[in-house]
């Protein structure tokens, strides 16, 4: 048990996830007096803004990534473990991980986000994904892999969907994607593939609501759509892909759009781990969180970031899954796990996170 941590009388802080959020509170617990243990498969933190530049060539994935170690050398209370988490057994203040079980005093979810697929098994199965360094470098694998084969198809209808890409969601990663791509199209690729008639090679942006960048504002909306006009991206608006086999991404029954490469952006999940209550799973298994985020009804679990549902009077529908709402939170928990410590109330932010 504890996986060689070392014994401490100071309260044990475990953070699962060293994204945005996890990363902020570890490093804003640095003087604190508690034992902090960041626990994430990967012993790195990733930029996911930039992903969709790794995925294009315009970045190397090491631009990205930084090592956990190297972020926090000097931090004399700080411990890092890689491994899976398997669940959580509030009732013994236990997590299980693949490596073993670490006890903890306060544990803190930090898990982000995980793509939403909605159920529809031949998109899961065919399309590919980018939430990680290893999707992004599978992504730009995979493109130009299709593009050899293109230089080898005789049939016509074959070689456009292996030139075609359909980007499906027309939320800030879709449109970034989209637009990179579209920027390989123009400069990048001509130079790599001379012998591909790269006006063949379509962009389609793919949205189900009315506009790109929905939650955003009408100018930004605007804006987003002009921007892929100009690049030669072929938006579609109030359409949804239902399913994508044989080289074929269906909008209808019948209707659809020939492409072996499918980068699916529509939506996403918050990453909730097992031996939480039912109850406080909620809409886009987010987890209900009181406005200083411990996990409704559970004490000592607390979620920050995207997979924390906290819901303020500015925000029903929950604050929104952005970097800087992370932080925040982060930092505000930070500040109370201390107060709670010194067996003080926990203070609640008096102006609403802002994204």
């Amino acid at each position: 048990m504890d996986t060689n941590l070392p014994v401490s009388t100071q309260p044990r802080v475990v953070i699962v996830g060293g994204g945005f959020g996890g990363l902020r509170l570890a490093q804003s617990l640095a003087d604190a007096p508690v034992q902090v243990v960041i626990v994430d498969r990967n012993n790195y933190h990733n930029f996911q803004p930039l992903l969709y530049q790794v995925a294009t060539g315009a970045l190397e994935a090491d631009s990205i990534a930084y090592p956990l170690r190297k972020i926090f050398a000097g931090q004399q209370n700080f411990f890092y473990r890689m491994a899976d988490v398997k669940g959580v057994v509030p009732a013994a203040k236990t997590l299980q991980t693949s490596v073993g079980d670490i006890r903890y005093d306060y544990l803190v979810l930090a898990t982000g986000s995980l793509t939403n697929f909605f159920g529809i098994e031949s998109i899961e199965k065919n399309a590919m994904q980018i939430k990680s360094i290893p999707n992004a470098l599978n992504l730009r694998s995979f493109i130009f892999q299709n593009f050899e084969q293109a230089l080898l198809e005789t049939d016509p209808e074959k070689r456009q969907a292996l030139l075609n890409i359909v980007v499906v969601g027309g939320g800030p990663t879709g449109v970034e994607i989209s637009g990179s791509l579209a920027e390989m199209r123009r400069h990048v690729l001509p130079k790599d593939y001379p012998e591909l008639d790269l006006r063949q090679m379509q962009i389609f942006l793919v949205e189900a609501g009315p506009a790109l960048l929905g939650p955003m504002s009408k100018a930004s909306q605007e804006d987003a759509k002009r921007y892929m006009d100009e690049l030669g991206v072929l938006v579609h608006l109030n359409t949804a892909i239902k399913r994508f086999e044989d080289g074929r991404a269906y909008y209808s029954d019948t209707e659809y759009i020939l492409t072996e490469n499918m980068v699916w952006a529509a939506g996403v999940n918050g990453a909730v781990i097992p031996g939480l209550p039912d109850e406080v799973v909620t809409r886009n298994k987010r987890l209900t969180v009181n406005l200083w985020n411990q996990v409704q009804g559970v004490p000592h679990v607390f979620a920050i970031g995207d997979v924390a549902d906290m819901v303020t009077p500015e925000m029903p529908k929950g604050l929104p899954m952005l970097a800087p709402v992370a932080q925040q939170q982060a930092e505000l928990l930070a500040d109370n796990l201390q107060r709670l410590i010194r067996a003080k109330c926990p203070r609640i932010s008096s102006t609403p996170i802002k994204g």
